[in-house]
Order: structure tokens, then sequence, then C-alpha cells
């Protein structure tokens, strides 16, 4: 088994990133280890140029998430991370796939539909293209297995439509070049939503900083924010079905379930009929404890500029070298002399 995921360069990492994504990269990384297999993590910084950006942020937000992987488990023993624009095989193969991708299936995405609005001829082609770039990223590295959520269904499609056509236009049938990918589906993903709004997922968008618990926030700061968390004046119910209608307090419940690995009706089970003034305790405790190691290795990481660029760039060495037959290839098949 070989699976490549990739992460955009976002910046400063929040709760929910932790246990809605990272959290699922370091248990695929253990057992994909155990089997012999590998996984190939990357920072998407070249999808990040896609959109408008800064510069200086970019190349910041690309060594603070190398940073936040790092603190919260990901083992480049293990697993190999770096950033995909220290591999330039990703952009020179989705430059040869331009050839096979059809302008028909471009279309069809539904995330360029969304991100450009309605100013789409005002988009950038590389937002309209992003999805042969994807698809790049995974065939490039004869990837088995792709972590797939709802919203990227449709991108390991195109990569496994794209990587048909090309060896069935260009290869041998006893030889194709790629290996169609199939979908891995991850353990449910913790959905964790604002600690000021309920119904709003946790972002670090949003304005108010008490809205989430950032993965740099000291002890202090995290009971504060729990603590101050929005709920409702009711104590907690006996069953899941009491919790209807209570956004503010399911999420806070979802919260030490996740952290636990309980299910929610097994927390309720144990503080239901307790009020907000008792639980927000525990949970902020139960946090901080969950969150120091990762908390202290992130700040001592984030500043440390030569330890994160040494690491990128000793696997993105190894990313060369695993991409480089693959490309090779790619280009014989099209007949392009080099």
């Amino acid at each position: 088994m070989r699976i490549v995921s990739g992460i955009q360069p976002t910046g400063n990492l929040h709760l929910g990133n932790y246990l809605g994504a990272i959290r699922n990269w370091v248990k695929m990384q253990d057992e994909v280890a155990q089997t012999g297999g590998e996984c190939f993590f990357f920072l998407a910084d070249l999808h990040a140029i896609s959109m408008p950006h800064d510069p200086a942020e970019l190349s910041a937000n690309t060594r603070t998430m190398a940073a936040a992987l790092l603190a919260c488990g990901v083992d480049t023993t293990k697993s190999v991370l770096f950033n995909q624009a220290r591999v330039p095989a990703h952009a020179e193969l989705q430059w040869l796939l331009n050839g096979t991708a059809r302008m028909g299936w471009l279309n069809r995405m539904t995330q360029f539909k969304d991100k450009s609005g309605k100013n789409r001829e005002g988009a950038s082609v590389a937002l309209f293209t992003y999805p042969v770039l994807q698809a790049a990223d995974v065939l490039l590295y004869q990837a088995t297995h792709v972590p797939v959520g709802d919203d990227q269904k449709q991108h390991l499609e195109l990569a496994r439509d794209i990587a048909q056509k090309f060896n069935n236009d260009f290869c041998e049938e006893e030889a194709p070049v790629f290996t169609l990918p199939e979908p891995f589906i991850p353990p449910e993903a913790a959905r964790i939503m604002s600690l000021r709004d309920g119904t709003a997922k946790m972002s670090k968008s949003d304005p108010s900083e008490m809205s989430r618990v950032n993965l740099s926030d000291d002890a202090d700061t995290v009971m504060k924010k729990i603590k101050k968390a929005k709920t409702d004046p009711e104590p907690l119910p006996g069953e899941e079905k009491g919790l209807e209608g209570r956004a503010e307090a399911l999420n806070l419940v979802s919260i030490f379930g996740a952290l636990t690995g309980k299910s929610v009706a097994d927390v309720l089970s144990e503080y239901g009929g307790q009020g907000f003034g008792a639980f927000k305790p525990a949970l902020g405790e139960l946090l901080v404890e969950t969150l120091r190691p990762i908390s202290e290795r992130f700040n001592a990481l984030r500043v440390d500029t030569p330890e994160l660029d040494r690491q990128l760039a000793t696997g993105a060495a190894k990313a060369r070298d695993a991409a480089s037959a693959t490309l090779a290839s790619t280009y014989d098949a099209l007949g392009l002399l080099r």
C-alpha cells in the first residue's frame, strides 16, 4: 500500500484541524508502516498559488504547517513529508497530463465553481487546472490509495480517468505507466465547531480568538476559552436525543468524545445531569493534557526555521527519488526526447 495525501498550508492550526484531519494522518502512517507500506504527505504550496496570496505569508504558513504536522506525530522515519515546490516533478507531470485531461471534465468540477464564484472569467488558469495538478500529485508516486472525504471524491475520480485515458492512449496493455488509485476512507473525522457558534465550523478566519483553541495556546488560555465557550443554561441530558437543538452543548460533548475515543452516548452516560459548571473544567483539563506535548513541540519547532527546512528538504529528496521513474516513463510514453 502506498498512500499519498496533501494539505493546504493555512498557517496557525487549531483543534478542529488536529481532530478533523491531522490525527488521522498519524494513524494512517503508523498502520501503513506496520504493513510495510509507505505514506507520502505533502504541503500543497503549488496549489495555494491558484488563489490570490501573499508570498511571505505562504512561505511562513508552509513552515508553520510542517511544524504542526511534526508536533502532532507525523514521523519522518515512517513517512515522507515535503512541500510540493521542492519537487518540480509535480508541476512537470501536471503539464504532461494537460494533454490527456479534457475541458469537459474540468468544467464539471464543483470546486472551481465554488472558488471562482460569479467571476469565473477573472479566476486564474491555475484554479481551473487545479484538479490536474491533484491528479499529478497522486499518480506521480504510483499511489495505491488516496484518503478522500466527500469533497474530494470527484477529484480522485478525475485522477483515475486521466490515468486510464493516458494508459489507453500511450501504453501497451501489459505495461501501463500509471496505477489507478483507490479511495481510502479514513476513520470518521471529528467535526469540530466554533466555541462561539455551534452551527459554524471552527475556523482560523473567525475574527474571534475565543472561537477556537489553537495548537499554540498555553494551558491557561485553553482553560479560559473552554470556560467561556457558549452554552445554554440546561444541564447535560442523559441521552443523545436530548442534545437536539443544542448545537453548542453537542459541540463540547463531541470534543470530549473525540479526545477520549468515546461516543456522545458514552460521554452523556458519565456526565448526564451535570451542568456546564462541572463539565467545562473537566473538558478543559482533558484538552490541556492532550495538547500540552503537542503545543510545546509546536511552539519550539515553528521558530526553528533551519530544522523545518532541513526536514522538508530531506523529505523532498526522498520524494524526488520516488517520482523520477514515473516522470521518465511519462516522457518516454509521449515520445518526448530528453
